[in-house]
């Protein structure tokens, strides 16, 4: 694709990692953020995250730091919003860009479960509004899910998937603007079982996680669960089927053991206890595997 004008809004966790993938692509990127101090560090986290990876520093002299938002989105062919998951405020943000940009400018939300039409259904030109789903860190995740709404048109998705494609990204088109897309709704029908199973004593939650990451875990990074259904064949899968999943967990709800972690301040992470207690040592070890794991992946 010929170089795009890219423009995000938003210079946080998810923001800067946008801006970063699409100046490495050889963009011209614009960054925006309502907090002074978020937008003049986003320079120095995307050059120490530019050397961490190895990648091409000068990319970083693509992406210009702009305080005003109409300044920023004026000359845009793609706004890209990554600010805070409240409907009210990505709302009131796209009726303020839309004063701003070309009638042709693509809009884009980037949420990870909230939905894209309730988004925009206020814009005058919906139909080049759309979503993207990045996922965390965007600059080592490759999977980003682009979805439509009832009004979007096919143009708006065609330049969308081609714009990621070309920054070696992975666009998965979801063509229907459903609560938590694909990718959240796959990863929490897990957890809801592996929540439940701790719940009704089958397991404790060390266990839960061994036993994914020691098996089908494994595979799922060139096994999709589709494909491992093909390959062991349908008919078994649904023999398996008519035997499992009457018996796992389709409560339409939380899980109450999970609202009774909550209720009692076990906030995982936060506060040191979840599912199970976290050392500072052992949190820290934690992120620095996940990172490492998917710094390798990249570079695989």
């Amino acid at each position: 694709m010929s170089k795009a004008r890219i423009a995000v809004i938003g210079a946080g966790l998810m923001g800067h990692g946008i801006a970063q993938v699409f100046a490495l692509a050889g963009h011209d990127v614009t960054i925006t953020d309502s907090h002074r101090p978020t937008l003049d560090s986003a320079l120095s986290r995307i050059s120490a995250n530019l050397r961490d990876l190895g990648d091409d520093e000068t990319a970083v002299v693509r992406v210009k730091p702009v305080a005003d938002l109409a300044d920023c989105v004026r000359h845009a062919d793609y706004v890209v919003e990554a600010i805070l998951e409240d409907m009210p405020l990505k709302q009131r943000t796209f009726a303020e860009i839309e004063q701003h940009v070309r009638a042709d400018t693509i809009l884009a939300s980037n949420t990870s479960v909230m939905p894209i039409t309730e988004i925009m259904q206020g814009l005058k030109h919906r139909e080049r509004a759309l979503g993207t789903h990045w996922w965390n860190p965007p600059f080592l995740v490759p999977l980003v899910e682009v979805i439509a709404t009832r009004w979007t048109s096919q143009a708006a998705i065609d330049f969308t998937m081609k714009l990621h494609a070309d920054a070696q990204k992975q666009p998965a088109h979801v063509k229907k603007d459903v609560p938590g897309f694909i990718g959240n709704r796959l990863q929490h029908a897990l957890w809801r079982e592996a929540v439940s199973l701790v719940e009704r004593g089958i397991c404790d939650a060390e266990t839960v996680d061994r036993v994914i990451k020691a098996a089908f875990g494994r595979r799922l990074a060139v096994l999709g669960p589709l494909e491992n259904a093909d390959l062991v064949g349908t008919d078994l899968t649904l023999a398996i089927h008519k035997t499992v999943l009457p018996d796992i967990d389709h409560r339409p709800g939380p899980s109450p053991y999970l609202e009774r972690l909550v209720a009692e301040g076990k906030l995982g992470f936060k506060s040191g206890e979840g599912f199970r207690k976290w050392s500072a040592e052992e949190q820290a070890a934690l992120r620095s595997k996940v990172l490492q794991h998917l710094k390798k992946a990249r570079d695989a």
